[in-house]
């Protein structure tokens, strides 16, 4: 099984930026932590702040890998462009957040990415993105 994990913007910063919503630990650790406990899939990590490389990524992931985990950041609740590029994927993508965003500001409320993905896991920090790998294996 082949499992593409996409982080957008800001979410270099995990373990800096701030900690009482996003937590202390740096994606880069978590990373370790989730490829060790799936020894069996092969995982693949990629990070931009940037629209249009989150798009390239998904394109060229998007027809052979098994699974995308994407937290697309500010932009779940702002591209267009991200959700016609996951209507366009074979493969399917799981909508992932840190935080619970449904209890955050109005207009994080909303995610225009959502109605193109296979589900949504968000509030358990995070373990959110380990909960989106099991989803692939079921």
């Amino acid at each position: 099984m082949r499992i593409q994990i996409i982080n957008g913007p800001n979410l270099n910063l995990l373990g800096v930026r701030e900690p009482e919503i996003y937590g202390q630990q740096s994606f880069e650790d978590y990373f370790g932590k989730l490829t060790a406990q799936y020894p069996d899939i092969q995982f693949s990590y990629f990070q931009s702040n940037i629209e249009g490389e989150l798009i390239n990524k998904m394109q060229e992931v998007g027809f052979d890998f098994d699974g995308i985990v994407l937290n697309a950041g500010a932009y779940t609740h702002t591209s267009v462009a991200l959700q016609d590029c996951i209507r366009s994927l074979k493969t399917p993508v799981i909508e992932v957040h840190i935080s619970n965003v449904a209890t955050r500001e109005g207009f994080r409320q909303q995610s225009l990415i959502a109605p193109a993905c296979k589900g949504i896991i968000a509030g358990f920090g995070l373990d959110s993105y380990r909960l989106a790998v099991e989803s692939f294996q079921k």
